[in-house]
């Protein structure tokens, strides 16, 4: 079994029995604190709030990789009433998805502040009534220490990876990840089969 393992299934277990001075709510609700305090949507950070999530995707500590903390709104976005005639129940207004995912936002976000930078990877952090909150694993393509690794200079290849949707967030948003019945729908574009994806 990995470090990373270990590390997880031992701090699952506090987190259970919240044993000696670890009181997880109380560091969760200062921390929720802490980030709406900053002004700034996409902050820059020293290294990943939550190391061992970062690792299995894809964080490396090395030159070249770095982490952002993201600020997307909740809820499904705003979907204006129709001033026309109708009953309301066709309004359009109640029950109403985005189109992407709110981590997705997260990515393109972070990737639009880092124009030198590819995303590989986010994860959740956190969230209040108002916003949640994702840290972006970023990799900068021009870096010599990212272009020698071997796993991450094929990642970076690709460039506009979070607005292509290339992505895990984007590669489940674009209904990539099923299989089976209902999957000959998906391929080649959401776009195709009048929109069934979603």
């Amino acid at each position: 079994m990995s470090f990373t393992k270990y590390f997880s299934k031992t701090m699952q277990k506090v987190a259970a029995k919240a044993v000696g001075d670890y009181d997880f709510k109380g560091i969760f609700k200062e921390r929720m604190i802490n980030f709406r305090k900053t002004k700034e949507s996409v902050v820059r950070l020293d290294k990943p709030t939550n190391l061992v999530r970062a690792r299995t995707l894809g964080y490396k500590a090395k030159q070249g990789v770095f982490v952002a903390r993201t600020r997307v709104r909740r809820g499904t976005g705003l979907f204006r009433r129709i001033n026309k005639a109708r009953r309301p129940k066709r309004h359009g207004v109640l029950k109403l998805t985005r189109r992407i995912s709110i981590r997705r936002i997260a990515e393109e976000r972070a990737s639009s502040k880092f124009g030198n930078a590819e995303v590989i990877n986010s994860y959740w952090v956190g969230e209040d009534g108002h916003h949640a909150y994702f840290e972006v694993i970023l990799a900068d393509r021009t870096h010599p220490a990212v272009k020698a690794d071997k796993n991450l200079s094929k990642i970076v290849k690709k460039r506009g990876r979070a607005e292509r949707g290339l992505t895990s967030a984007g590669r489940k948003g674009r209904g990539l990840r099923n299989k089976g019945t209902g999957a000959e729908k998906v391929r080649p574009s959401i776009r195709a089969n009048k929109r069934q994806v979603k």
